[in-house]
């Protein structure tokens, strides 16, 4: 045993020949360490700044916040690092305090262990992205989907699909326009997948351009802001075409003249006279573009008359001919115009595919091509032969739109505020019509039950209700439906019971 050489106390020979308690008043081995430090903190969107320039979420005495803090202590280095973890402190202190214990080996050999805290101020600080997003005004790149026809439904099937998987997400804003939509992003990574979304949910043609708005001449560096151009195809479910003479014949020899069956991630086409369905690509349309010589305003309410199936023996494929469709019937009708019913005796004849709908007294609307104005350039080379007098398109309920609209218990929500435009609206409603028609065409529509209107009871029991119109059935709108109640309510019933 030796004396220590400051205290005089006995110890055990060591190569400083000091107490333990003389080391630690001589010696700090963490004297290299900061004791208090500051870390920046965002409170919109709760993340903190990392250095350099990265924002990370992490969560109050967790893993992610105790390395963020270790990382921004410089002289942990120069020591071992034995153990550390949080002291509690009040949430809304602003202070994060850190107990560390650390060992260190001083001149002549000794190991020292020391047990420190350090402190860490928190201090508000917005980060770039939350910056940008109450800026409102910056933005580095744009979408601009645009489509230019008469008939939106296209266009209204879109926002649904892109609500429907919530690619908006990323989005600074959304900002309509005529014709279409404008999104704005602080990423170009983020508008980039918005674009391959879009391209992917409906046919269209993407062109791109950017602008230069500052450069750095010492680091060669530049800021542009960059713009994509998604012009949608200018057709919609219910519209007629008139395709050019190469194009049907890759077709399977379709007719000259058809109807737009549904615009998806492809447009489908379908034969009138002949039931004969075909799908058509995005590039194979933009490589042979036509538009829609007929569209749903321009639509006329006929009567049947009569209604006579043509069966057929096999109804897969025939020699240079495509596809027929199973889900339709073709057959032979007469007609008569809505309005010259009972004044004009004399019959339409015309072939439909609408043949599984229809039957005698039945309403139907079709475009009448014997006396409309039409402008087309691949029409006005067909002959009389190829051109039908009428061409169906869907089944009519005689029921008053507005009417239908007030007996309709669903909504839809909507990217933006909805314009009160007297030709858009028309659009709109013909657009939740086909919803309700069309089952298949549903699938990819997000529905909600809509609160302000009253649950019929019994379907047919309800005033005003009419089973024969199509309805969207209750368990189609589950998704908008909450089976919370008020705390009044709550107290009423447990008073009942």
């Amino acid at each position: 045993m030796i004396l220590c050489c400051e205290c005089g106390a006995t110890i055990q020979p060591n190569p400083s020949n000091m107490c333990v308690v003389c080391l630690r008043t001589h010696v700090d081995i963490t004297d290299g360490i900061p004791k208090q430090a500051v870390l920046h903190f965002c409170r919109n969107c709760e993340r903190y700044l990392q250095p350099p320039g990265e924002w990370i979420s992490a969560a109050l005495e967790s893993r992610e916040l105790l390395a963020l803090c270790l990382k921004k202590l410089r002289g942990l280095k120069d020591v071992k690092l034995v153990d550390a973890g949080f002291v509690w402190t009040e949430a809304h202190s602003k202070r994060i305090k850190l107990k560390l214990t650390v060992h260190a080996q001083i001149s002549g050999g000794t190991v020292l262990q020391q047990v420190f805290i350090v402190e860490f101020t928190i201090q508000n600080q917005m980060c770039d992205d939350c910056h940008r997003t109450e800026a409102k005004d910056f933005w580095r790149c744009m979408v601009q989907v645009r489509q230019r026809c008469d008939n939106k439904k296209t266009f209204y099937y879109l926002e649904q699909l892109i609500l429907k998987h919530k690619a908006h997400n990323n989005t600074l804003g959304i900002k309509p326009m005529h014709g279409g939509l404008d999104f704005y992003y602080a990423n170009d990574n983020h508008a980039r997948k918005m674009v391959d979304f879009l391209q992917t949910m409906i046919p269209a043609k993407v062109t791109s351009s950017k602008r230069l708005i500052s450069h750095d001449i010492h680091s060669n560096n530049y800021n542009y802001k960059y713009t994509w151009s998604v012009e949608i195809v200018p057709l919609s479910k219910g519209s007629a075409v008139c395709l050019p003479k190469k194009l049907r014949q890759q077709l399977g020899n379709l007719s000259p003249i058809c109807l737009i069956h549904k615009v998806a991630s492809a447009i489908h086409l379908i034969d009138p006279l002949t039931a004969q369905i075909a799908e058509l690509s995005s590039q194979a349309y933009f490589r042979n573009p036509f538009e829609a010589i007929c569209n749903p305003p321009q639509l006329v309410e006929y009567v049947v008359m009569d209604v006579e199936i043509i069966m057929e023996k096999d109804r897969k494929y025939y020699p240079g001919q495509g596809q027929l469709s199973f889900r339709h019937a073709l057959c032979d009708i007469w007609l008569v115009r809505a309005s010259e019913l009972g004044i004009n005796d004399n019959t339409i004849h015309t072939r439909s595919h609408l043949g599984h709908l229809l039957k005698v007294g039945d309403s139907v609307m079709g475009y009448n091509l014997a006396e409309a104005n039409i402008n087309n350039a691949e029409y006005d080379k067909l002959t009389t032969q190829e051109i039908p007098d009428i061409i169906l398109v869907k089944k009519c309920f005689a029921v008053d739109r507005q009417a239908r609209s007030k007996q309709r218990i669903w909504k839809l929500r909507h990217l933006t505020e909805d314009v009160e435009d007297q030709r858009q609206k028309m659009d709109y409603d013909e657009f939740l019509e086909d919803l309700e028609e069309d089952t298949e065409y549903r699938k990819l529509v997000n529905i909600y039950r809509d609160k302000r209107k009253l649950m019929p009871v019994d379907g047919g029991d309800t005033p005003g209700c009419n089973d024969s119109i199509p309805h969207i059935t209750l368990a189609e709108m589950l998704e908008d439906l909450t089976l919370e109640c008020e705390d009044d309510e709550m107290i009423g019933e447990a008073g009942k019971i």
